[in-house]
Formats: structure tokens, sequence, C-alpha cells
């Protein structure tokens, strides 16, 4: 049977090999893959009772958070677009001090992808649901023809009941607090690039892709209340840094040596001319808090297995500006990512 006959032809979705232009036009076939691998993969009451919304209970306030996920290739060490999508939307969310709810998702799809990849890619979602504790409750699926996309795209928004005691924001930092790193930067870039081009960097490393919710809920329940948290993917570290310092117009000084770097990931990013601090993070999150706070939110990460570290400072100097101190004692300015050093990373 070829694509076109298959377009007109209403047999169930797991009778077809790809996706077809059909599986995005309204009908019964659109129905029947909703049913059978979306709504069977999320098995949420929302999606089972196949509404155009869903009506969710969540205590305020609410927290609100929209993504799209574009990553090439879509399968990459350590993880897929699927389980990105999930954790990428839940890490936005507990950023503004919140525990993540729900998710919603809308699916761009290729004609000519096959069905079994897209099963894996949604299963993969409904795990990482299943892991962070989330809902998928409303979707949307629509089919371009083929060679006008590249495969998969998808856009989530998620919801999340707020936690913290004060807003989490840029606008909150103050001279005097100290930054945090939760773990080691990098991790992900490199391995989606190694995947990506094939350089053939042997170093087993696996993207860092995951959630990092728990990790700050464990920071509040402790009493440690940061003023801001951003999650560094695109841009890495220094972007995350520097956008937070434009917007408080502060300044911000962090000592290089304190920032923890896998030895796989300096090697690769020697070897590419990449800086590690710009390199997209998945699973990681930098805070701003008091100082008085950091030995404790030290101790409080580290026995969740992070590999947390203080980085720096807030400073008056400087205002939106940050500085790097070297290891050899020299300052340089760090400046946010000018161009696109990893195209298509998240």
């Amino acid at each position: 049977m070829s694509d076109d006959e298959g377009a007109a032809c209403p047999v169930p979705a797991s009778s077809y090999e790809r996706i077809v232009l059909a599986h995005g036009a309204g009908g019964r076939v659109m129905q029947r893959l909703i049913a059978e691998l979306f709504v069977a993969a999320f098995d949420s009451p929302e999606l089972r009772r196949g509404h155009d919304g869903a009506v969710v209970d969540l205590q305020p306030p609410i927290a609100v958070t929209t993504d799209a996920f574009v990553i090439t290739p879509r399968s990459f060490p350590g993880g897929d677009i699927g389980s990105l999508a999930i954790y990428g939307t839940v890490n936005d969310v507990a950023m503004c001090g919140a525990r993540p709810r729900v998710i919603t998702a809308a699916f761009v799809l290729e004609e000519g992808l096959l069905v079994e990849e897209l099963r894996r890619i949604v299963g993969s979602m409904a795990a990482a649901a299943r892991r962070c504790g989330v809902r998928v409750v409303a979707g949307d699926t629509k089919v371009v023809e083929r060679g006008q996309g590249d495969g998969a795209y998808i856009a989530t928004t998620g919801l999340g009941s707020v936690l913290a005691r004060q807003p989490v924001e840029p606008s909150r930092v103050q001279p005097g607090e100290v930054v945090l790193v939760s773990g080691p930067v990098g991790d992900h870039g490199v391995a989606v690039l190694a995947a990506r081009e094939g350089i053939g960097i042997e170093t087993g490393l696996l993207s860092d892709a995951g959630p990092v919710h728990e990790q700050v809920l464990a920071l509040l329940e402790a009493g440690v209340e940061p003023s801001c948290l951003r999650d560094p993917t695109r841009g890495g570290l220094a972007s995350a840094l520097g956008e937070v310092a434009a917007v408080g117009r502060h300044g911000v000084r962090i000592e290089e040596a304190a920032v923890p770097v896998r030895a796989e990931v300096a090697d690769a990013c020697e070897l590419l001319g990449l800086d590690p601090l710009r390199v997209a993070c998945e699973g990681r999150f930098v805070a701003w808090l008091p100082a008085s706070s950091a030995a404790r939110a030290l101790e409080v990460l580290r026995a969740r297995g992070c590999e947390a570290a203080v980085i720096g400072e807030v400073v008056d100097e400087h205002p939106g500006v940050v500085v790097l101190r070297d290891a050899a004692g020299g300052d340089r300015v760090l400046d946010m990512l000018a161009g696109e050093q990893l195209p298509r990373i998240c």
C-alpha cells in the first residue's frame, strides 16, 4: 500500500509503518493514532475523556511555562526527544519554585516518520512523566508533508503549584548572595554533539538530561529560599548567569576553578574549540541564595547525589556583567553566547 492510498484508508494506526498525512487530518486515522498510541501511553484520565482541553485542580499560585524541542539526533546518549520534552518542561516549572503537576504536548510530525520510532518517543515521554509525578493532560498532533519538517518536533506547556514563600526571579537577586550550580556543566551538549557528528569521542559520556524539581523542592523544604533559579540550557552556564545579571542589574564574579566540569567534557571541548561554560546542560540548575544558606544548600544537594558547588558571588560592581577569574588570577568578562555554538541542542 502506498502512502497516498494509506491516507484515504481508515485502518488502525498500528497497520501503518510510517506516519501519513491522514494522521494529522482530524479523521478516523488520526483518532486511532491518538487512542492507540498517545492515550494508551500517557494513560491520564483527562486524555481518556477525549475533550478539546482539560480541567485540572491546582492549588494557586500557579507557575506556567512553554517550551519546544527540535533536537537532532532525536535519540542521543542518555535520552531522546521524548524524555527531554518532559524533563525540560518540568525543570522550567521548578525554576519558579514550583512542584510540576501537569503538562500538555503538541507534536509536529513529518510524513514518513516511522510509527515505531514515534511509539518509542511517546513511551519515553510517558516513562519520564511517571518518574516526575506529572500527568500529560492534553495535546495536539499535526503532520506536515515529507521534506517540510525533520521527523518530529514537540511543543509543551507545563503547570505547577508554587511552593516558594517568596517570588523566585532575577529581580530579587542581591549583592552579597552566592551563586551555586547543582552539578558538572556541559555534559548534555557534548554528548549530543558526539552523537550528531559521529566525531569519535570515546568518552562514554551521557547527557545529564533529567529532572531537577526534587532537588529544588528539597532545598525549599530545608528552609533554603533561593532568590532566583535558572536552568543553564542553551548557551550554558554563561548565558544563565548573564541573563539574570542583565535583568537584575547586578554584577557577578565567578571563580573558574570552582565550576565543576568533567574531565571528558573539558577534553572534548578543547578538541572541538568549545567553551564548556557555554555548552548546554539539561539536568542542572543555578541558584542565587543568601551566603548564610550556602552550607545548608550544599548539604541538602549532596545528600541527593548532586555534585553541587558554590562558584561565585553577586557584587555591587560592574552591574549586568559577569566576570570570570581564571586559574592564573586574571579576570575576563564572561559574555553570553553571541551566536550559535551548538544548534538544535534541545
